[in-house]
């Protein structure tokens, strides 16, 4: 990542989003700022990823708006911006992609530069720079001749996390990243976004399952319900007990870490519940 992007804000005001006519969110507002990291949490089902996707603009909204102010395009309407253009400012990793075959590490880190070479793969003066940058965050210099078939799901992971890095963009979306992550790759990352966020304002926003993570991370967590966001703020506010307890439907509690400050849940289960 380097310094020649803007910092931007990406505001999702009053979306609604439909799956083959049925509502699936409903009124959503999100902001998404430099240098700050944005968490949506919420059961399965809750449209965390379907919001993410279109903030990304690959899921239609049916009503409502998406505003994008960089200080290099005029402020408003994203959804007005040639995708090639809306590319080079917003990237979302997703939770799943291909493995494709007969392609080497590099082949797959350039693929994010294709927003910048146009329609006959014109020139891209800063690609290479950038390539070799994102892989040198992602701690994958040392695969980059290596077939991405031969990888593992934490080493391809971050392959995939390089080719959004490499796009150089203002906005990164991620869906669910530490999928099939290990502990060290699963702290590396998080250590990655943070620094993304806060030394190159960078503005993030992730979809996460564990709820202690979010709190870790996030300057601000969104909590979603049957497609409405039903709270957000700082995770200390966004993520009260009675509230995830409904939200989640089994009882959960909060406390802070003794030890780092850090709000943590717990679920009450039947084995649990003894010990609460």
């Amino acid at each position: 990542m380097n310094d020649r992007k803007s910092p931007a804000s990406l505001d999702a005001r009053g979306l609604d989003l439909h799956y083959g006519g049925t509502a699936v969110v409903h009124g959503a507002n999100l902001r998404l700022e430099p240098g700050r990291i944005l968490a949506l949490v919420g059961p399965n089902g809750s449209g965390k990823s379907t919001l993410l996707r279109a903030l990304a603009r690959l899921h239609e909204p049916a009503g409502g708006t998406l505003e994008l102010d960089d200080g290099v395009t005029a402020p408003g309407d994203a959804l007005a911006l040639k995708r090639s253009e809306f590319a080079q400012r917003v990237t979302l990793l997703s939770q799943s992609r291909p493995v494709p075959n007969g392609l080497s590490v590099r082949d797959v880190v350039e693929f994010g530069r294709h927003p910048y070479r146009g329609r006959w793969r014109a020139a891209d003066p800063d690609g290479a720079s950038a390539v070799a940058h994102a892989m040198e965050l992602t701690g994958i210099v040392d695969l980059a001749g290596r077939g991405v078939h031969e990888l593992s799901g934490g080493q391809l992971q971050r392959v995939w996390l390089a080719s959004c890095l490499a796009q150089d963009t203002s906005v990164l979306l991620l869906d669910e990243p530490t999928n099939h992550l290990d502990l060290r790759y699963k702290v590396e990352l998080f250590d990655l976004v943070h620094d993304l966020a806060r030394e190159h304002q960078v503005a993030i926003g992730v979809v996460l399952h564990d709820l202690d993570e979010a709190a870790d991370i996030a300057d601000t967590v969104a909590v979603l319900s049957e497609g409405r966001v039903v709270a957000s703020g700082p995770a200390h506010e966004a993520l009260e007990a009675d509230l995830l307890s409904r939200v989640y439907s089994i009882g959960i509690v909060t406390h802070a870490d003794p030890i780092t400050g850090r709000l943590r849940t717990r679920a009450v289960g039947k084995r649990s519940s003894a010990l609460v």
